[in-house]
């Protein structure tokens, strides 16, 4: 009895330590596992931050490399004297320069919109005239189109009183452009452009003068070689008979933007469509484009 006894307990001491063994198995196992698993997690965090790291890495990059293009961007477009801006030899380049005189007004919102449609760009030759939409020049610069002086008040008897008048108004008009965007553009159009004569009228010769003198300051004049008949009262109809041409592979086209030219408005789609099926492309002025100047009549 006591031999069986022994034998009983000795099983029991066996099967014991057997559990024990087995709990102590599955107890490393598991901190094995465990282990693996905080490895595993690790190494995913540590992934994943090195994923977000390269994420604010490339995104830094990009910024970088927009802040770099658009300080280019704003080299090139601004007044440097002693630089020469643009061409005169025209090239077999079929290409349309959309220009806007005379804004920002009410209706430069309308004409964004519809070169928006058209992925057309464009150049608008700013005034002073209306302060409470001046936030539109910088619109119209962010959304690629270049920004042109025109004059300040856009008053013949003061801007062509005398030279120091009218590189005054161009002083003030290009303060208001390097307010709005950050510089003060090179290019330019002369009220009633280079060809004008109501200039005569206040000062006698004083085309002939401003010209070379604007060329001299690092300033470029455009004028155009189609209008689109829109400075007076124009149909549009007339507008759009006006504005289209097939006789220039380059076309510098002249419109204006103000609240009372909403025929332009309504001409505008059916020109763009009209030189679209030419095989025209849209696009913004630039140190590169075509120069289309007048012959100076005073």
């Amino acid at each position: 009895m006591e031999e069986h006894r022994r034998n009983r307990q000795n099983r029991y001491g066996r099967i014991l330590c057997g559990l024990v063994f087995l709990a102590l198995c599955g107890t490393i196992f598991c901190m094995g596992v465990n282990a693996r698993e905080a490895r595993q997690e690790a190494r995913k965090a540590e992934a994943v931050k090195e994923a977000e790291a390269e994420k604010k890495k490339a995104e830094k990059e990009e910024k970088k490399k927009e802040k770099e293009a658009e300080e280019q961007r704003k080299k090139e477009l601004s007044v440097q004297p002693g630089v020469a801006v643009g061409t005169t030899e025209a090239s077999d380049e079929k290409t349309v320069y959309l220009t806007f005189d005379d804004g920002p007004s009410e209706n430069t919102q309308k004409v964004l919109d519809i070169l928006d449609q058209y992925d057309a760009k464009a150049t608008f030759f700013i005034t002073g005239q209306k302060p409470e939409y001046r936030p539109m020049i910088k619109k119209a610069y962010d959304a690629g189109h270049t920004i042109g002086l025109h004059s300040f008040c856009h008053d013949y008897e003061i801007v062509y009183s005398s030279e120091e008048a009218y590189l005054k108004d161009l002083e003030e008009v290009g303060e208001i452009a390097k307010e709005q965007i950050g510089f003060v553009p090179c290019f330019i159009r002369f009220p009633g452009g280079s060809s004008n004569t109501v200039s005569r009228n206040y000062t006698e010769g004083i085309m002939s003068v401003l010209v070379p003198k604007v060329l001299e300051l690092g300033y470029q004049y455009y004028d155009w070689n189609v209008s689109s008949g829109d400075g007076g009262t124009a149909t549009t109809e007339e507008i759009i008979a006006q504005s289209e041409t097939d006789k220039y592979h380059q076309v510098m086209l002249l419109f204006h933007d103000a609240a009372t030219k909403e025929t332009t408005i309504e001409a505008l789609p059916t020109v763009l469509e009209y030189y679209k099926n030419l095989g025209y492309s849209f696009k913004a002025i630039d140190r590169k484009s075509l120069v289309v100047h007048h012959q100076v009549n005073n």
